[in-house]
């Protein structure tokens, strides 16, 4: 290993390698803190080159290679866990916007751009990217290209994959492929940059992406609603699908005891009702058209809700300030959550129609199984998605005889509620390190099967993200 580190040194400038364990140690665990390992060192390239030249010499070696982003993924995928010796690959000086184009809706940034930088280039031009999750201010877009990420756009704009354009990427024997088309239509053949959106670093390394831009919204209208139940929720829903279409831009559903979390353990977050309701939902609108009247016409659809009792009450935002103040709360979730206390997320997709109910059984199950644990739930009521989590306070945990077998119950009998009604044990978080055994359950043997063979012919010799998505061999 020391003949790598030297040749790695020798075909990069500067610091780009690094060893000493002090400065590697942030590269080596995962954001919760639960799984970390020790890479022979880290490599912080800056250019697609420099990118090639290091997966070339870990190829000649049999070295295993683990992409990076800004880790700030749920599910373990981007740290060195395994027992080979491996090479950590940071993307974050990979930054540059090599492209802004406005009248085709795009833009070419590298795999480093951390999210928020790529909103400001796209506001530049008069776009939005419409991609918004918590971590935004660290997320990179290699990774969340890596994790086909969600975000509370899905329910209008699709996932990562869908805002995808083209990519380049470097693949495990250390070639190029430049895939970074701008074009709408191209049908020669296979699209292969879906191969490696959802990848996790598995298949190659994203090093630039070709993104989809979206006319800003120069006009917004904003609600926190107070509901009984989730499904009175999704009547709601209903109602602003009928009356909004695509000027949803979010639907977002929290349990009273997510609000509360957010509110004890994140300072500055607020609510607009005295106490957190049985359940909230957060109404995004947009529009392109700087006159549309959405605030208005957002108080009309919300009225005609509560004369039918669908909902307890509501208020709609009156400035930016208070629609930020809203939406702050909603993105600190997972930093509330961290803090909290002890908690097992699941992320769970179902159909639609089918989430009141999803929550009820799995509430019913935890009340059976671990009556010390509250549900907090968080879900993109739009497209399906529940955060699924049991809440343990730190003492509660402790007192588990025994935790793994304990992690283990919990996730087989969430994901199996949600695949009696035909839905998927990750929504868009990812497969990772952590549900590695859930895919090999789950998952029908021939896409199993089809799987393999991808990883297989992109990937012979297992050297990338050795242990993520597949067991390590």
């Amino acid at each position: 290993m020391s003949e790598l580190v030297g040749e790695l040194r020798a075909r990069l400038p500067g610091a780009a390698v690094v060893t000493e364990a002090s400065d590697i140690e942030a590269y080596c665990i995962d954001w919760r803190g639960r799984v970390s390992g020790r890479p022979v060192c880290v490599v912080l390239p800056s250019s697609t080159a420099e990118v090639a030249a290091v997966v070339s010499a870990c190829a000649a070696r049999g070295v295993a290679i683990h992409p990076q982003g800004g880790n700030t993924g749920l599910c373990y995928g981007a740290v060195p866990a395994g027992d080979r010796p491996s090479v950590v690959i940071s993307l974050s000086r990979m930054t540059k916007i090599r492209a802004l184009d406005r009248a085709g809706n795009s833009m070419i940034c590298e795999a480093g751009t951390v999210l928020t930088k790529a909103h400001e280039a796209a506001a530049s031009i008069g776009r939005q990217l419409p991609m918004h999750l918590g971590s935004e201010g660290s997320a990179q877009i290699g990774g969340l290209i890596s994790t086909n990420a969600g975000g509370t756009g899905v329910l209008r704009y699709g996932p990562m994959r869908d805002l995808v354009l083209g990519l380049e990427v470097v693949l495990a024997d250390g070639r190029v492929w430049n895939g970074l088309s701008m074009l709408r239509k191209d049908n020669t053949g296979y699209d292969l940059k879906h191969l490696f959106i959802g990848a996790e670093g598995t298949l190659g390394i994203v090093t630039a992406a070709a993104l989809e831009l979206f006319p800003a919204m120069k006009s917004r209208g904003d609600a926190w609603v107070a509901v009984a139940t989730p499904a009175d929720a999704l009547t709601l829903l209903g109602r602003c699908q009928d009356a909004f279409d695509t000027r949803i831009q979010a639907f977002e559903l929290l349990s009273r005891s997510e609000v509360n979390i957010a509110l004890t353990n994140v300072p500055g977050n607020r609510i607009p009702f005295a106490e957190a309701p049985p359940w909230s939902v957060l109404i995004e609108l947009g529009d392109p058209d700087g006159g549309a009247t959405l605030t208005a016409m957002l108080e009309d659809v919300l009225s005609a809700a509560a004369e039918d009792g669908i909902l307890l009450d509501a208020v709609i935002a009156q400035s930016d300030a208070q629609a930020q103040s809203f939406w702050r709360l909603r993105h600190t979730l997972s930093e509330a959550n961290k803090r909290h206390g002890h908690h097992h997320a699941q992320d769970v997709s179902v159909p639609v129609a089918a989430v009141p109910e999803f929550l009820s059984r799995a509430d019913a199950w935890l009340a059976s199984r671990f009556p010390e644990a509250e549900p907090v739930v968080v879900s993109h009521l739009g497209d399906g998605n529940v955060h699924y989590m049991a809440m343990f306070t730190r003492e509660d945990w402790a007192r588990v005889p025994d935790p793994a077998a304990a992690v283990d119950e919990l996730q087989t009998a969430i994901h199996d509620i949600a695949a009696g009604f035909g839905g998927s044990f990750s929504a868009e978080h990812g497969v990772g390190r952590k549900l590695v055994g859930e895919l090999a359950r789950l998952t029908d043997p021939v896409e199993l099967d089809l799987l393999r063979t991808v990883k297989k012919s992109l990937d012979p010799q297992g050297i990338m993200n050795p242990g993520v998505i597949f067991p390590e061999r």
